[in-house]
């Protein structure tokens, strides 16, 4: 659409204003190499902007006011930006021309892509996309697995006042790798505590799981962050990396990386990467932490751990997809059921993907034991319900201060 927009408004600027990098367009071959290369770099340029805007995270769920929103002030940004880029220096009878130029572009930008959004969106809510609520009752939850209908976008459940805690997170707990939105039925003492939230006064107030307080724009900025950082940071720490892995290959026998299974976003397992910092089949097959003067770990292992190098390779994990810079440490699914017996409500972080840091590892370090995991956790679910790009900026800053220091372990 965004090419479109823009043969549309060199044809305008022709008709309205007699462009004569129009007139000349089949007589000069500058003028063609120039029109092919902004036909290409201007839905380029689009794109970018709407993608940065948060627009294409959940289309099919937005507002039509919220879209209209978007739209609007995606157009502003991508005219002023190309008008200031490719217009301001063409020839023009008089300043009046460029006010023309501006406005009909972003009248073209706006109204055309608008529209467009328009008809996808009623298009697909009346024919294609039609999401179901489904109510699920806790007790039937408790007796296995959990089977949704199809369509199924959010999971309303129905908790009573004498439910436990462990009850509601242990449903919760096995909804979120269904991805689904998830919520339940305030309680009395959720009403008390005001935790609920009405967007319909039709509907019964509800507690929601899976919102998250950072808007789209806000999601869709940190994972470009996340990414363009994890890139260069492999790019330009390579040559430290490789310094790494052949002091480890020349210290100790086995594998220069280590890879081990984590439970991330939505609950849902990937394999993590690090540098091994222990002699090979340190655990034996069984799940151990970490100790204090550890004689599993290797001389170049205690030096990494100190100055938390042996987490370099996780950057391949966040350019991935599978976690990000700033986000609650991921854990094995061993010492996750051993948490959750004490902390039910583990199962919350799944509502954000990992990170290679955040503020409870600043807090807490190294986790040697179970209460120390517990309190890393209400540190992350502390962060995760306050995040924001402000907050990931100053722990980003904090943890660099334990790298220099030499504080991570």
């Amino acid at each position: 659409m965004s090419a479109i927009v823009w043969i549309c408004f060199l044809l305008l600027r022709w008709v309205v204003e007699g462009d004569d990098r129009i007139n000349g367009f089949w007589e000069s071959i500058g003028a063609a190499i120039s029109f092919s290369r902004a036909l290409i770099a201007y839905p380029t340029f689009c794109l970018l902007v709407y993608y940065l805007s948060g627009y294409y995270l959940q289309p099919q769920k937005r507002r039509l006011s919220s879209e209209f929103l978007t739209t609007f002030i995606s157009a502003a940004v991508i005219t002023l930006i190309a008008f200031f880029y490719i217009i301001i220096d063409d020839v023009v009878p008089d300043h009046y021309a460029y006010y023309n130029s501006l406005l009909m572009l972003f009248g073209l930008q706006f109204g055309l892509v608008y529209l467009m959004r328009i008809g996808i969106s009623f298009f697909t809510r009346a024919y294609r996309y039609r999401p179901r609520t489904y109510t699920l009752q806790l007790s039937d939850a408790e007796s296995g697995q959990i089977s949704l209908p199809p369509s199924t976008e959010r999971v309303i459940i129905e908790v009573p006042d004498d439910a436990s805690e462990q009850q509601l997170y242990r449903t919760i707990g096995k909804l979120y790798p269904l991805k689904v939105e998830i919520a339940f039925t305030a309680r009395t003492y959720d009403l008390l505590m005001g935790r609920t939230s009405i967007q319909d006064f039709s509907e019964q107030p509800l507690i929601s799981i899976t919102a998250n307080p950072m808007s789209d724009f806000q999601l869709t900025i940190k994972r470009s962050f996340d990414m363009l950082m994890s890139l260069l940071c492999l790019v330009l720490l390579s040559p430290l990396m490789a310094g790494i892995a052949l002091a480890i290959k020349c210290t100790s026998p086995g594998s220069v990386l280590y890879s081990q299974e984590r439970i991330g976003h939505y609950g849902r397992p990937f394999q993590i990467l690090k540098f091994r910092t222990m002699r090979s089949n340190a655990e034996n097959g069984k799940p151990m932490l970490t100790q204090d003067d550890d004689p599993r770990i290797t001389k170049v292992g205690h030096w990494l751990r100190k100055y938390r190098l042996d987490e370099l390779p996780q950057l391949w994990n966040i350019l991935k997809g599978d976690m990000a810079i700033v986000g609650p440490r991921p854990e094995r699914r061993y010492f996750i059921e051993q948490i959750a017996e004490r902390a039910p409500y583990y199962c919350l972080i799944y509502k954000i993907r990992p990170g290679l840091t955040s503020w409870g590892p600043i807090k807490v370090g190294y986790t040697d034991t179970i209460e120390k995991m517990i309190q890393r956790l209400n540190y992350d679910i502390a962060y995760m319900e306050n995040m924001s790009i402000r907050h990931d900026l100053k722990i980003l800053f904090y943890t660099i201060g334990v790298i220099i220091h030499g504080k991570g372990k």
